[in-house]
């Protein structure tokens, strides 16, 4: 058989290449992924709040150590990569933080990035996700990313770190991935209205582009 792009990793950006590729009905494209799919949707994969599980064994987690650090009795620190479709986002921590306006502006000042502004990128931001609050001049609505934002009252304790941080001098706001992103606010996560896990294996396997 013979394919005309093979993608090794399944990962984050794995899924997304070989779904975009496959958009041409004529293109083939073979996803190699050395983990396995997650059939039944474990619990340690789809529940947030169980996001600490996934890193404790190797059925997701690659569980890579970095080298001795000498400054620290030369112990070895966990660094842990996804393992499976999905890769990281499987396992990761599910925030949704988009890279810095400025930064993104100081990029394009090098030779060759023009095109990389934050007003360049914006569109394919929005493009990308679909927000649980709806879209808006900074979000999406119709993109295979779910998004979801943290709700006033649902938690006290989150009220009260924002308010601390008010409090110690730094400004609020109401959408660290909108127009003013420095600041105390509701984290976006890659959440599903649903509850669960928004990895791009899930998603993109729902739409029916990527078959596990």
């Amino acid at each position: 058989m013979q394919f005309d792009y093979i993608i090794i990793g399944a990962g984050s950006a794995g899924n997304v290449l070989a779904t975009r590729l496959t958009e041409d009905p004529n293109t083939s494209v073979l996803l190699l992924e050395a983990g396995g799919p997650d059939y039944r949707f474990d619990f340690r994969t789809q529940m947030p709040a169980a996001l600490a599980f996934p890193l404790q064994g190797k059925r997701y987690n690659w569980a890579y150590e970095t080298e001795p650090e000498p400054f620290m009795n030369n112990r070895r620190m966990e660094c842990g990569r996804g393992k499976g479709l999905g890769g990281s986002s499987l396992i990761n921590g599910m925030c949704y933080i988009r890279g810095n306006a400025l930064d993104l502006d100081n990029w394009a000042q090098e030779p060759g990035l023009e095109n990389w502004s934050y007003l360049d990128c914006l569109p394919y931001y929005r493009k990308a996700e679909t927000r649980d609050v709806g879209e808006n001049d900074y979000h999406g609505g119709d993109g295979p990313v779910s998004v979801t934002t943290s709700k006033p009252g649902v938690n006290p304790l989150f009220e009260a770190m924002i308010e601390a941080g008010v409090q110690a001098g730094y400004p609020r706001t109401d959408d660290l991935n909108g127009y003013q992103q420095e600041g105390f606010g509701p984290m976006d996560r890659t959440v599903t209205p649903q509850g669960r896990r928004a990895s791009t294996a899930r998603r993109l396997s729902r739409s029916g582009q990527i078959a596990p």
